[in-house]
């Protein structure tokens, strides 16, 4: 078995990373002292800023585009990486899509299409982290970006859900197979989250009202990043196969009721 106690963490990738949540994650593990892999699909702009703040941080950051729906392609993106970054030691797999097409309306090629993004693409780039991690002995991090939808489902979002919760088990599974190298593998579960695909819009979430949320609002991307530092961290040394879920409450509440709620009636029963 491997030893963790010592595991000090100076390399990471981090997938779809040119904005949201995966920008406030590169940073916050730049700040912790960890050049990090920045990776980008539509929007390179983005990602040449993510960089920009990672080196404002005083790290390094490496750019690459990553389709994870072409595995081949991903494949050699995540070795470029791990290559130009002299292996990884913390990966957060962080790309994903989704819709709000209702089941019986849906075509194949849109359920293929989500699928494919968040459960078939997050297997070919976590398993490649996987393999350098172990190839090196590397007690080292997985970390995937899920949804409160890991657990809950939402209506109209039957692929999303599907996928989320997938990949909920193949952390879990990992987190029951890679444990002897080491390795451990959790998720980070958001509610709603005040990023470009939020219907916040990204604004300031402080700003934003949501009354079916517990605590009164969305989230921000720095406090999703807070928690995966913290997992990509020494201190997390003995966490695995958790899923953390970061809602201000809305799971509580269930998933409809938290995003759809227009009053605080609710709080005085």
């Amino acid at each position: 078995m491997t030893d963790s106690r010592s595991f000090q963490p100076t390399t990471a990738i981090v997938t779809a990373s040119d904005s949201g949540i995966g920008r406030a994650t590169a940073v916050a593990l730049a700040r912790a002292g960890m050049k990090v892999g920045v990776t980008w699909h539509s929007d390179e702009d983005g990602a040449r800023e993510t960089a920009r703040q990672i080196e404002e941080a005083g790290s390094t950051a490496l750019v690459e585009r990553l389709d994870v729906t072409d595995r081949d392609s991903a494949v050699a993106t995540i070795d470029r990486l791990i290559d130009g970054l002299g292996g990884v030691d913390v990966f957060v797999n962080n790309a994903g899509a989704g819709g709000g097409t209702p089941f019986l309306e849906m075509d194949w090629d849109e359920w293929r299409l989500t699928v494919s993004t968040d459960l078939d693409g997050a297997f070919t780039v976590l398993q490649r982290a996987a393999l350098d991690m172990v190839d090196r002995h590397v007690p080292g991090r997985l970390i995937a970006v899920t949804s409160v939808h890991e657990t809950q489902p939402r209506v109209g979002s039957s692929a999303y859900d599907a996928a989320k919760h997938g990949l909920g088990g193949l952390m879990k599974t990992l987190a029951l197979e890679l444990g002897e190298h080491g390795i451990t593998a959790n998720c980070v579960a958001p509610g709603e989250i005040a990023t470009d695909m939020a219907e916040s819009g990204g604004q300031d979430p402080y700003e934003v009202d949501r009354p079916g949320i517990p605590l009164g609002r969305p989230g921000h991307v720095d406090e999703i990043a807070a928690v995966i530092a913290f997992l990509a961290s020494p201190a997390a040394s003995y966490v695995t196969g958790a899923s953390w879920t970061v809602d201000g409450g809305m799971n509580n509440m269930g998933p409809q009721a938290g995003s759809h709620l227009t009053s605080g009636e609710w709080r005085r029963g």
